[in-house]
């Protein structure tokens, strides 16, 4: 609140008490069933087909999860979520690898980013890094003896430290998980002790040229004077005309340092070491093991003075750096086994070779009851957004009523609106009339629909049209219809045309669907006419309550109950009193006349088409007592014309 304290004009910006409610989503689908590969917990949010493929694969012929997801972006949808279903006994396809150590020791394990048979397929290639090839390596992913990679992840690190560690950049991997063996005995043995060594031997060192710049374990860069005492004690002369007394004036020098860096072990200098080895290198080494041990050498500071040059070492000279990880990295393969084939490596060198083990992949038991199908619904409990649930071509009237119930009950919002397939072999109306009568209990957060439809077969094995089940077809026109009229609008007629099929495997007539239609069936039939090619010739839910008979009023209501929940969130904790329902009847009531005018409602005017009542009725002393506001919200949802009657009548009496 503005205080004035002169003369003149305040300006002060007061809310104006409307609080906008957001329109809740009703096309992001889910789809259940059986995929090639993917997680099997949770589910994942995708957006295209192509993201389908990467993730769960390709078309199977036990499955039309992929044949649905397809036709559900084909026909008009943008969003749905995946649930893979498996059976019992699956198995991810793994290889654990040795390393570069002399005792070849367990160092990781590569496997397929989920269980079954397609890990099998699945290859990988390891060479030295490019940026640093003492102490990284490439990984390259390849599919069944394809020549070209896959993913590439290259300069990798051993280190669990280090930004280009090599579980963190592949964990976003779409084919392999790589897991580290940190137990692994090489990590507390001499070879993982950091070593930085020379190119060639060094030559005889004199005044200026003694000074170099050491790091040890990552401590940071501390510049020495070589001749700064051997022996003796400082400031004595020092002979180093031989790589033997470098090597000894070097170590002596630097275990007289102290660590920069609190967090780094005293051993790392105290113990560290400098010797000659093959062919006169100077050696240095680290006083501490570890995945992270490591000695670097850099120019002095002056370069009048450095000394790097002469002693050949260090990564500017020509030398080798290789931290305590360096050899956990799992061997070079490209020199007499091109490739680590993942769960299919033949043969397996167990404990001497690059190879220890393996593991097949396996998809598990045929998934031939409801009870997965059912089990995996709850793993879209946490999430909010999924409005149609689609369980493609797996159907029963006890797995129909399940999901129903799912969609109507478990749900705490009952937010969700299940589209259910009939079986492919259900095909006559007594048939149809026979299944749909043994749903029980039915209640209108469901609509099934038949029958089954042909499309090209995207395999390419067969070459005439296969049929797939429709509700991956329907879900995306119910998509497509929300998007461009409305969820009150019913998802059928002539505008509703169903892209991607070239025909329908049983062709209904007018006296068939009569009898399928009417209560108690309430099937919704697909029909094929000369004028509009295949369409949805139905939009009746599965129950025989007549208030809600009709799919677009029971997802209307379903779109009013959430998008109102999500957008009066705010008034939680508000005092309750008129002043809360006022803006309560104030913010829902724009919300409803917004969607009046969008023509959402029956009723020429705002008053016959809905009403909010907030106020001392609805919510009583009794109520504000227990810290309760009611609210009540009605309307007049608009129903489809599903029958249209046009009287003709002959004009009898005119004159000749």
């Amino acid at each position: 609140m503005v205080t004035p304290t002169y003369p003149g004009v305040y300006v002060e910006e007061v809310s104006s008490g409307n609080r906008p409610i957001t329109f809740a989503s009703t096309s992001t689908a889910a789809f259940v069933g059986v995929a090639e590969k993917g997680p099997i917990t949770g589910a994942e949010r995708i957006f295209s087909f192509t993201e389908f493929q990467t993730k769960y694969g390709g078309y199977l012929s036990t499955s039309f999860l992929a044949h649905a997801v397809f036709q559900f972006f084909n026909n008009g949808g943008t969003m749905c979520y995946i649930v893979r279903v498996v059976g019992e006994n699956t198995a991810t396809a793994a290889i654990a690898l040795n390393d570069r150590s002399a005792a070849t020791n367990e160092t990781l394990t590569i496997s397929a980013s989920s269980p079954g048979v397609w890990g099998n397929e699945m290859e990988v290639v390891i060479t030295d890094g490019t940026v640093s090839p003492s102490n990284e390596i490439n990984l390259y992913v390849y599919r069944n003896g394809g020549t070209t990679p896959l993913e590439k992840f290259e300069n990798l690190s051993m280190v669990s430290t280090a930004s280009n560690y090599i579980e963190k950049i592949t964990s976003n991997s779409a084919y392999i998980r790589v897991s580290v063996n940190t137990a692994n005995p090489t990590l507390t043995s001499a070879a993982a002790h950091g070593t930085s060594i020379g190119a060639t031997a060094p030559a005889a060192l004199t005044a200026p040229n003694l000074n170099m710049r050491i790091n040890i374990d990552g401590d940071g860069y501390q510049e020495i004077n070589i001749n700064n005492g051997v022996g003796g004690g400082a400031g004595q002369a020092a002979d180093l005309t031989t790589p033997a007394n470098i090597a000894t004036a070097i170590q002596f020098v630097v275990r007289t340092l102290t660590p920069m860096r609190s967090s780094t072990d005293p051993n790392a200098f105290a113990q560290f070491t400098a010797a000659t080895g093959t062919g006169n290198v100077l050696v240095l080494t680290s006083g501490t093991a570890g995945a992270a041990s490591s000695v670097n050498v850099a120019r002095a500071s002056t370069l009048a003075n450095d000394a790097t040059g002469l002693l050949n070492i260090g990564a500017l000279e020509g030398g080798r750096e290789s931290v305590g990880a360096a050899q956990t990295r799992p061997q070079n393969n490209t020199v007499s086994v091109p490739r680590y084939l993942i769960g299919d490596h033949s043969p397996v060198t167990g404990a001497t070779g690059p190879v220890r083990s393996i593991v097949g992949g396996l998809d598990g038991d045929p998934v031939d009851s409801d009870t997965p199908y059912e089990d995996a619904l709850s793993r879209l409990d946490n999430i909010d957004d999924v409005s149609l649930l689609c369980i493609p071509g797996v159907s029963s009237p006890s797995l129909i009523g399940y999901a129903m119930n799912y969609c109507s009950t478990v749900r705490s919002l009952s937010d969700c609106f299940f589209i259910a397939d009939l079986p492919q072999d259900v095909k006559t109306v007594t048939e149809v009339q026979g299944f749909v009568a043994g749903i029980s209990p039915k209640d209108s957060y469901a609509a099934v629909y038949a029958p089954w439809l042909l499309i090209n077969d995207p395999t390419g094995a067969s070459a005439e049209p296969i049929a797939v089940p429709p509700s991956g077809f329907v879900a995306g026109l119910y998509a497509k219809t929300d998007a461009r009229r409305g969820v009150w609008k019913a998802p059928a007629g002539t505008a509703v045309a169903v892209a991607g099929a070239s025909g329908v495997t049983v062709r209904y007539t007018d006296v068939e669907q009569g009898l399928l239609n009417p209560t108690p069936y309430h099937v919704n039939i697909i029909r094929e006419f000369a004028a509009s090619g295949r369409v949805i010739w139905g939009a009746r839910t599965i129950t025989s309550d007549a208030e809600w008979n009709y799919v677009p009023v029971r997802r209307m209501a379903i779109f009013l109950r959430v998008s109102i929940y999500n957008g009066i969130q705010w008034a939680v904790f508000e005092p309750n009193d008129e002043r809360l329902w006022a803006q309560l009847r104030f913010n829902l009531n724009s919300f409803m006349m917004t969607l009046f005018r969008r023509g959402a409602f029956q009723g020429a005017k705002a008053s016959d088409a809905f009403y909010v009542k907030v106020d001392s009725e609805t919510t009583t002393q009794a109520d504000i007592d227990s810290g309760i506001v009611n609210i009540e919200i009605g309307f007049a949802p608009l129903k489809p014309a599903e029958f249209v009657v046009v009287r003709i009548s002959q004009k009898a009496g005119q004159p000749s």
